[in-house]
C-alpha cells in the first residue's frame, strides 16, 4: 500500500501543532512519513449511531439538514478510500431505530421475506466490512432485528449477546451471532512488496439492553459483561491467527476502572491485551474531542484509549471516525507502531450557520429513495390539532408544554387501564422527561410544533423512542426520591452568586423526569442527593421542597400509581427504588401510540404547562443556561420563572439568564 500526502485539513493542523508521543505508541499521521520496507498503512473507518439517517433530512422538522445523513458521510468514505487503497469500513451499531423512517418500516411497511431495510440497503452500497449491534437494534424485537440483518452483505458480530442464560464461561455461551470475524487482506509495504495480513474484528453491546428492552429479551436472550467477554474471545482470535485485533465497542468512553456490567466500558476494554485499536460510540460524541479532555485513561490529544488507538465518530452520520495505523511486519506477524485518530465532520459552523463540507453520494440516496418518500407521506398525516405551540426550548428550567402533553396522555391512558382493577382508587401521577433538550443534538435539536394541525411527525418529535407505557406503585417518599434524582441535572448554586452555570452537562436530559400531579420547588442551594448513576452522594441533602399533592404536604407512606415508560420502570437511569418489582401494569401500546390516541380523542389539545414545579427563590442570585436561538420568541410564555436573553453561547446556541 503506497503512502500519500493528501492530508485532511484537520489532520494537517494537528501535525503542525505537534502531536505528542504516547508512552504506548508514537503518534504521527501514518501518511506523513513514507512506510519503509516491511511497513504498511492501514486505515479504519467507522460510522456509529446512524439511527436510520440515510438522507440529510430532518423528518421531525420536515426539511433538509446538513448536519446528518449517511449519504453525506459516504462522500468522506469515498475520499478516504481515494487517499489510501487499503482501508476497512465498519459500523458500530445503533443503525436500526431513531427516526420516523425506522418507525415506518417497523410499524407500517414491515419486513417481508427478501425485503431489504433502507439503512441496510444504503450500507450495502458502501461495502462495509463488518458491523456490530447497538442497544437500539433491539427496540422492535429480536425477530424484526434478525430479519433486517439477513439483508446485510457484510458480517455482523457480537461477542456478548447470548441465547438464554449465561454459560459457565464466555466461550461456552450460545451466541446469536459470531463473536468475531477475521478478514484476510493484503497490503503493500513501502518497498512495494505485497504481504498478507489478517484483521480480526470483535463486537460488543451494552449489557443494559436486558433492562432497556426487557419486554423483547426476557427469557430469550442475555448479555454478558463486555470486558469479561473480550478477555475470553480476544486470545482465541490471536490463536486463530489475527495479526491486528479491532474492537467494535457500542459502549461509551467512561470510567477507567473496571466494574461489572459497565454501560460505558470502552476504557477498560481497550486495556485488554491483544486489542490493537477500538472504535466506540453510544454516547453521541466525537473523540478525539473536547468532551474527553479530563477522563482517566484517555489521551485526547493523540486519540488513545488505554494506550490504544481509538475513535468515536459522532452520531447520525455527523462524522466519520478514522484511525490511521502504521503497521510493521515483525517476522511473520504485524504490530502497530504508530497511529492517529480523528472524527472527520460532514459540516462546520460559521457565524451560526451550518456549512456542508461534502455533498451526497447519489447511490446511497437511491438505495433508500422509495422508503424516504413513503416516510414523508407517513409523517405528514394529521391526527388532531393543538391550541398552543409545543416546544422544548425551556424544558430543563420550567414546566414545559412538550412534557405536559406527554403526561396528560399517559395519565389519561393509565386511569382508563386501571379503572376496573385493584388499583382503581389510587391517585395517578405521570413522569415524563424532555428528549429533545439540553443540546445533545446541537442548537437545533429541540421540539417546535406550531399551533394548529398535529401530524405523526410531531408526535414522533415529542416522543423519540418506541417505549411502551408501564405503571408502578410507589410511596410518597419514593416520589420524593424520584424527584431528587431528577434534580441532579442542576449544578449547586451559591446564594448571591451571579450568572452561575445552571445545567450539569453530564446529566442526560432524558433522565430529567417531571412528575405531574404533584407540585414542588427545587432548592438549587442544596447539593444533589444522587449522582447521575443513582448513587447517594449527599445523604442528608434535600433539593425538593414543598412537595404537595392537591395542596397538602405529601404523605411519605401514601401510595401512588405513576405512569411512565418501560425504560424507567425497568430501572433505566438508576432511579432509587424504581425497578421491575414496582411494576403493576405493562401496556401493549407504545407511549407514542398513546399520545396519538389521546390527541385523536380530544380533537384539539391544550398543552399549556401548569407550572407545577419551579425553583425556590435565592436572593440576589442569577444563573445562565443555553438553548436554541429560536427560544427567544417564546420568552414571554414561560411560566413560574422569568427568563432573560443573555446573548450568544458557543456552537450556535443562545444564552439565557434566570434571576432566582
Amino acid at each position: 500500500m503506497t503512502s500519500t500526502t493528501a492530508l485532511h485539513p484537520i489532520t494537517r493542523r494537528a501535525l503542525l501543532g505537534g502531536l505528542a508521543a504516547s508512552s504506548a505508541l508514537a503518534v504521527l499521521h501514518p501518511f506523513s512519513v513514507r512506510a519503509a520496507a516491511n511497513q504498511a498503512h492501514l486505515r479504519i473507518m467507522e460510522t456509529t449511531d446512524l439511527h436510520v439517517h440515510v438522507f440529510p433530512y430532518d423528518y421531525y422538522a420536515d426539511k433538509p439538514n446538513d448536519t446528518l445523513g449517511l449519504a453525506r458521510t459516504a462522500s468522506i468514505i469515498d475520499a478516504i478510500r481515494a487517499e489510501a487503497t487499503n482501508a476497512i469500513l465498519v459500523d458500530n451499531g445503533d443503525f436500526l431505530q431513531g427516526n420516523p423512517m425506522g418507525d415506518y418500516i417497523a410499524y407500517k411497511r414491515g419486513m417481508k421475506a427478501g425485503d431489504i431495510h433502507p439503512i441496510i440497503a444504503a450500507m450495502n452500497v458502501l461495502g462495509y466490512d463488518c458491523g456490530t449491534l447497538g442497544n437500539h437494534e433491539f427496540n422492535y424485537g429480536l425477530d424484526f432485528m434478525f430479519n433486517v440483518l439477513q439483508g446485510a452483505n457484510f458480517p455482523i458480530v457480537c461477542a456478548n449477546l447470548t441465547k438464554g442464560a449465561l454459560a459457565a464461561g464466555p466461550r461456552q455461551d450460545q451466541l446469536f451471532l459470531k463473536p468475531y470475524v477475521i478478514l484476510d487482506r493484503k497490503v503493500k509495504d513501502g518497498a512495494g512488496q505485497e504481504h498478507p495480513i489478517r484483521i480480526g474484528l470483535i463486537g460488543f453491546v451494552p449489557p443494559q439492553i436486558m433492562t432497556w428492552d426487557a419486554k423483547h429479551l426476557d427469557g430469550k436472550a442475555n448479555a454478558r459483561d463486555i470486558v469479561r467477554a473480550a478477555e475470553a474471545w480476544v486470545p482465541q482470535m490471536r490463536e486463530e491467527g489475527a495479526d491486528i485485533v479491532i474492537a467494535l465497542s457500542h459502549s461509551g468512553i467512561g470510567q477507567q476502572a473496571y466494574a461489572e456490567n459497565l454501560e460505558n466500558a470502552s476504557v477498560p476494554l481497550a486495556a485488554i491485551d491483544g486489542i490493537d485499536a477500538i472504535v466506540t460510540g453510544h454516547s453521541h460524541l466525537d473523540f478525539p474531542g473536547p468532551k474527553f479532555a479530563s477522563i482517566g485513561g484517555i489521551d485526547n490529544k493523540t486519540g488513545l484509549i488505554s494506550g490504544k488507538p481509538g475513535v468515536m465518530g459522532g452520531f447520525w452520520g455527523s462524522h466519520l471516525g478514522l484511525i490511521d495505523l502504521l503497521v510493521e511486519r515483525d517476522g511473520g506477524a504485524w504490530r502497530v507502531i504508530s497511529s492517529t485518530s480523528e472524527a472527520r465532520p460532514i459540516y462546520r459552523r460559521e457565524e451560526k450557520k451550518v456549512i456542508a463540507e461534502v455533498g451526497d453520494k447519489s447511490e446511497v440516496l437511491a438505495a433508500a429513495q422509495k422508503d424516504h418518500e413513503a416516510t414523508l407521506a407517513y409523517v405528514r398525516t394529521p391526527v388532531g390539532k393543538t391550541s398552543a405551540p409545543l416546544y422544548s426550548y425551556f424544558a430543563l428550567v420550567a414546566d414545559d408544554p412538550s412534557v405536559q402533553i406527554v403526561s396528560q396522555a399517559q395519565t389519561w391512558y393509565i386511569r382508563n387501564m386501571l379503572k376496573d382493577t385493584e388499583h382503581k382508587d389510587l391517585p395517578v401521577l405521570s413522569a415524563a422527561a424532555p428528549f429533545k433538550a439540553g443540546g445533545r443534538g446541537g442548537a437545533d435539536y429541540y421540539t417546535d410544533v406550531a399551533a394548529g394541525d398535529i401530524a405523526i411527525k410531531n408526535v414522533a418529535d415529542l416522543y423519540l423512542y418506541p417505549n411502551t407505557v408501564q405503571a408502578v406503585v410507589i410511596t410518597g417518599e419514593q416520589v420524593r426520591n424520584w424527584l431528587e434524582m431528577s434534580a441532579g441535572i442542576f449544578n449547586q448554586i451559591a446564594p448571591g452568586s451571579t450568572d452561575a452555570s445552571l445545567i450539569n452537562g453530564d446529566f442526560p436530559s432524558y433522565n430529567f423526569d417531571v412528575i405531574d400531579g404533584v407540585s414542588y420547588q427545587i432548592d438549587l442551594s442544596q447539593p444533589a442527593k444522587y449522582d447521575k448513576d443513582g448513587n447517594v452522594v449527599n445523604a442528608t441533602a434535600s433539593r425538593i421542597r414543598d412537595l404537595q399533592f392537591y395542596g397538602t404536604s405529601i404523605d411519605p407512606a401514601q401510595k401512588f400509581v405513576v405512569a411512565t415508560n418501560n425504560y424507567r420502570a425497568g430501572g433505566g437511569g438508576h432511579f432509587p427504588e424504581i425497578a421491575a418489582d414496582k411494576v403493576i401494569f405493562v401496556a401493549p401500546d407504545t407511549n407514542r401510540d398513546v399520545i396519538v390516541r389521546y390527541i385523536v380523542e380530544q380533537g384539539t389539545i391544550n398543552p399549556s404547562a401548569d407550572a407545577n414545579w419551579k425553583f425556590a427563590p435565592l436572593k440576589d442570585t442569577s444563573v445562565i443556561f443555553d438553548s436554541s436561538p429560536k427560544a427567544r420568541q417564546f420568552l414571554a410564555e414561560v411560566k413560574a420563572v422569568t427568563v432573560e436573553d443573555a446573548g450568544d453561547g458557543a456552537d450556535g446556541f443562545a444564552r439565557f439568564r434566570i434571576r432566582l
